[in-house]
């Protein structure tokens, strides 16, 4: 892409994404979401490959159609109330409809079909973007709303995206898609407890963004995107794959890494709200995803695959970028002991 027009594209998320998340007023927070939509396009479609092509108009579509129910779930509501205020809902159709399209747009079951498949035909880079920038204006919203909305439609989609994410992903051999299935179940655990505790939903999702930046980039740095190709990535870059087999593992939720901590924090405060059969159920649900991490993991570590030579060589990255890396691994394992802060201030 050209220097300017990926310029161009960066600001544009970075100024609708602050739009959307400062933003009061429904009209103002619809057009950060388009900003952000119209942004990301052409980094999707950038390759000119017939699947990016795909991948960017079903995307498109979908969130059209998502920022479309948005809009007019802000009008029924401003019909009916006469306010434009996003913590105002109050009409039980915007609220519905509200959460229909927020579902809609960060891929929660029922509504996820979209997200695998743009995640799949977009490059690495891009679908970083996808899973972790594109997903932080609509969680806004769902924070300022989540007052308004039902709680038993949340928790309903929460459990249904932690399955699914986990269950859809074990027979995957694209590591986007796996990735996909993951940040599907991730979301799950922040909807579920958005409700009761909004600073926890912020907290998984920063953690989230960190843990997935720290293999996406790992992916990018040693160029790969299937399993076949991670079982030989040993080899050539075996820091890089230490450090990506330490943040899956962190991702998956064991302790003592960091990923651990939210989901601590999410049972524990399910449990405070007498919610235990719950907090059981997205606990068992999450060892589904468990499998299909250590999977990854396993095909990380492997030494010794067929038809390969133990010459190694040194990361072919920028220093920027090993630096980056190296920061992000090191926080996705070492700030479990940070917990007591952490719920202090929570």
């Amino acid at each position: 892409m050209n220097p300017h027009a990926k310029l161009i594209t960066l600001t544009s998320l970075a100024i609708g994404t602050t739009i959307t998340i400062s933003s009061n007023h429904w009209a103002m927070a619809w057009t950060g979401l388009e900003i952000n939509t119209i942004a990301i396009i052409p980094m999707i479609s950038k390759s000119h490959h017939p699947r990016a092509i795909e991948a960017t108009i079903k995307y498109f579509l979908v969130q059209a159609a998502a920022s479309a129910s948005i809009l007019f779930s802000s009008m029924i509501n401003a019909w009916t109330s006469g306010q434009w205020d996003i913590t105002q809902l109050t009409n039980p159709t915007s609220c519905l409809l509200l959460t229909t399209a927020i579902a809609i747009k960060l891929g929660l079951a029922p509504f996820h079909f979209w997200f695998p498949e743009v995640l799949q035909g977009s490059p690495l880079t891009t679908a970083l973007l996808l899973s972790t920038v594109m997903k932080f204006p609509p969680i806004t919203i769902l924070l300022l709303t989540s007052n308004s909305l039902n709680p038993t439609l949340l928790t309903l989609m929460a459990i249904t995206s932690i399955a699914l994410g986990g269950w859809t992903g074990l027979n995957q051999t694209q590591i986007r898609k796996i990735l996909a299935f993951s940040s599907i179940s991730h979301l799950g655990w922040m909807t579920i407890i958005t409700i009761y505790a909004p600073k926890l939903t912020l907290l998984n999702f920063i953690l989230y963004t960190l843990l997935t930046s720290a293999i996406f980039l790992s992916l990018n740095s040693s160029n790969t995107t299937k399993l076949s190709t991670l079982m030989v990535s040993w080899t050539k870059t075996p820091s890089l794959n230490a450090a990506l087999m330490l943040t899956l593992l962190s991702l998956a939720g064991l302790p003592p890494f960091t990923g651990f901590l939210p989901k601590w924090f999410i049972i524990q405060e399910l449990t405070k709200q007498e919610m235990t059969p719950a907090a059981l159920t997205i606990a068992l649900l999450s060892l589904l995803s468990l499998f299909f991490y250590l999977r990854l993991t396993y095909f990380s570590s492997i030494t010794l695959p067929p038809n390969s030579t133990n010459q190694t060589k040194h990361w072919y990255t920028n220093n920027i970028t090993n630096t980056l890396i190296a920061t992000l691994t090191s926080l996705s394992i070492l700030l479990l002991p940070l917990s007591p802060m952490i719920l202090f201030t929570i």
